[in-house]
């Protein structure tokens, strides 16, 4: 590119080699001109996901990739892609096409309508189990009563800002506690919250690593109240989460 985007969304992948492919020409079928790179972080992966970008990458010169090694959790994969991020608004979205690209695409759009610096846009997933359902806003509901804030979904995709969010982080955390973290600094910073319907579409291919039944459930949830308690304490404090 010979001068910086408008747009830099990040999408980090962990052993993603076979859905490169889907998510690359997913983009490409839902890219309209705008001005926007995608920026692919191999995540620390042990599978072929490296040589797969390597073929790829040249056929989508709205894209490119970064590395981490090794993996050192969702959330340090993210954070290294919005080092190498050059856009105006910046954000990111799952590799596992869950949530669909297009749906990358309505936030930008919508961002491009709402104009200026304060808000945050996420989408708000749709079509989910009950049991996930549930999970979230029993989730939600404990994130609430203890930032103060009406949160809803906190993980649901795609996320974008602009890029002045990123200025009030104090080493935001590495794990999956990051789009907690950036729910409630926006929120923290005055920022205007838009949410937006997102059909969640079934896993065609990998794994979830944590979906994996009531055990993983619960043993994600005490990670999250862990973590939440931690980003609280930090951001009382004005230090690091």
């Amino acid at each position: 590119m010979t001068s910086a985007p408008k747009y830099s969304l990040v999408v980090p992948c962990y052993n993603e080699e076979r859905n490169l492919r889907p998510l690359l020409e997913a983009f490409k079928a839902a890219l309209n001109g705008e001005d926007l790179e995608l920026i692919i972080v191999d995540n620390g992966s042990t599978d072929g996901t490296r040589p797969e970008l390597d073929l790829l990458l040249p056929m989508y010169p709205f894209a490119r990739s970064v590395r981490t090694e090794p993996n050192r959790g969702y959330g340090a994969g993210i954070l290294k892609g919005l080092d190498a991020a050059a856009g105006e608004y910046v954000g990111w979205t799952h590799g596992d096409l869950q949530s669909p690209p297009a749906a990358a695409l309505k936030a930008v759009a919508l961002a491009g309508r709402t104009g200026g610096d304060r808000f945050l846009i996420k989408g708000l997933r749709r079509g989910r189990p009950l049991g996930d359902r549930f999970f979230t806003a029993a989730m939600a509901l404990f994130e609430s009563l203890l930032f103060g804030a009406n949160l809803c979904d906190i993980n649901g995709q795609p996320t974008l800002f602009h890029r002045s969010l990123l200025e009030t982080w104090a080493s935001p955390p590495q794990d999956f506690s990051l789009d907690l973290y950036a729910s409630v600094t926006a929120l923290k910073a005055g920022f205007g919250v838009i949410r937006f319907g997102v059909e969640n579409a079934p896993r065609e291919r990998g794994a979830s690593s944590w979906n994996k039944g009531l055990g993983s459930r619960l043993a994600l949830a005490a990670r999250t109240i862990a973590a939440s308690l931690k980003i609280r304490a930090a951001l009382a404090r004005g230090t690091r989460a």
